[in-house]
């Protein structure tokens, strides 16, 4: 394994963990070196492999992330806002590539994953599919060619467990096109209709959500102008699309200056 990069993945017994578990075993350029789990959770202190029903792997399930953290080249994480700060805080110290496919953080932490980033390669993305982010590129180049005549709405799709919205393959896409028109964000961004709420403002971005069954995740950016509507779609069938493409920014990692990348970077769309 002189040239497999060894791999951690956080929070393994989750829908995206066990994906990431398979895609990196399947890996001829990655190992696994060791996997977590929340204090108290069943698989902690388990072999992975009979944790899940099946052979001993040898590696083994802890609820401390430095075990692994130490013994890895690159960190893949799609747990929590707080578990992943704390992650980052160890992943800076070990110098080891940090891969982030968690959402849902605020300002405020983000800004904490900056100062992490002074120290250690990270690479986060609301969405790590090729074709998301091939999206968010279209979608910035036609908000950029369109003025706000041409009204914009994102809708997005997720399976009933999801917990945060907009999902952050949403806010991508919305900062995609606030950047394409030369704003800000948050001083255009509508996330809630309910009731009166008035004509709608001229240069809004609107958002909304739809949660329900096991949609793995659709997303629509909708140029609606007068006489005439431009809808940019990608449709996620598979959740393995998310965890190659964690892969690929873990080896990617490897090697660059310590920075906060996005997969734009690692896909040479940057």
């Amino acid at each position: 394994m002189a040239d497999s990069i060894g791999i951690a993945v956080m929070g393994a017994s989750g829908r995206m963990g066990r994906m990431l578990v398979e895609t990196v075993t399947a890996s001829d350029k990655a190992h696994l070196v060791g996997v977590t789990e929340r204090p108290g959770h069943p698989w902690v202190g388990r072999d992975l492999g009979e944790a899940t029903g099946g052979a001993r792997t040898g590696v083994m399930v802890h609820d401390d992330p430095l075990e692994v953290i130490v013994k890895a080249q690159a960190v893949i994480d799609f747990t929590t806002p707080e578990a992943t700060l704390a992650h980052a805080q160890l992943t800076a110290q070990a110098r080891c590539v940090h891969v982030i496919g968690t959402t849902g953080f605020t300002d405020g932490q983000i800004a904490a994953l900056d100062a992490a980033a002074r120290h250690a390669v990270i690479v986060r993305a609301g969405n790590m599919s090729l074709g998301v982010n091939l999206l968010v590129r279209l979608a910035q180049e036609v908000a950029h060619a369109l003025d706000a005549d041409f009204d914009v709405e994102i809708v997005e799709a997720h399976h009933r467990h999801k917990v945060d919205a907009p999902s952050g393959t949403a806010l991508m896409l919305g900062e995609a096109v606030a950047r394409g028109r030369g704003v800000d964000l948050a001083e255009v961004s509508d996330r809630g209709r309910d009731g009166m709420t008035g004509e709608r403002r001229r240069g809004d971005i609107g958002f909304a959500a739809i949660r329900g069954g096991d949609v793995v995740g659709e997303h629509d950016v909708i140029f609606a102008g007068a006489g005439e509507r431009i809808v940019l779609r990608h449709v996620a069938t598979d959740r393995g699309i998310f965890a190659r493409g964690a892969l690929r920014a873990a080896l990617w990692g490897q090697g660059q200056a310590p920075g906060h990348y996005s997969m734009m970077s690692v896909l040479g769309l940057a």
